[in-house]
């Protein structure tokens, strides 16, 4: 695993953790990103654990839609009220980023200006 900064060693070691898992996995990264939000869905995970994961879903090309499906096909194994918190978190995940993507538009404008 990566180095651990004395300054933020939490986040580095899931950083080095999460490096090292997808370094190891032979999945395509649409299907490693499936795989990590049925995941996050069967155990509960908060918003911000579906944050982490927006950036590299984005880059792997995966759609509302195919999170959409993922999480119907999870329902009847973890059950209604994780499924709908899973979505719940997801919404709120891409609102945290579309609000930062607003604010960082807004201040390139600005800074043009």
């Amino acid at each position: 695993m990566t180095d651990v900064s004395p300054d933020r060693p939490l986040l580095d070691t899931l950083a080095a953790m999460t490096a090292e898992s997808v370094a190891r996995c032979g999945l395509d990264a649409n299907s490693l990103i499936a795989a990590r939000i049925a995941a996050l869905a069967a155990v509960g995970a908060p918003a911000a654990s579906y944050l982490v994961h927006v950036g590299p879903a984005i880059d792997a090309g995966v759609t509302v839609e195919q999170i959409q499906d993922i999480l119907i096909a999870v329902a009847p194994i973890v059950g209604t009220p994780r499924t709908t918190d899973a979505a719940l978190n997801v919404a709120e995940a891409l609102g945290i980023v579309i609000a930062v993507l607003e604010d960082e538009i807004e201040a390139e404008e600005e800074e043009a200006q």
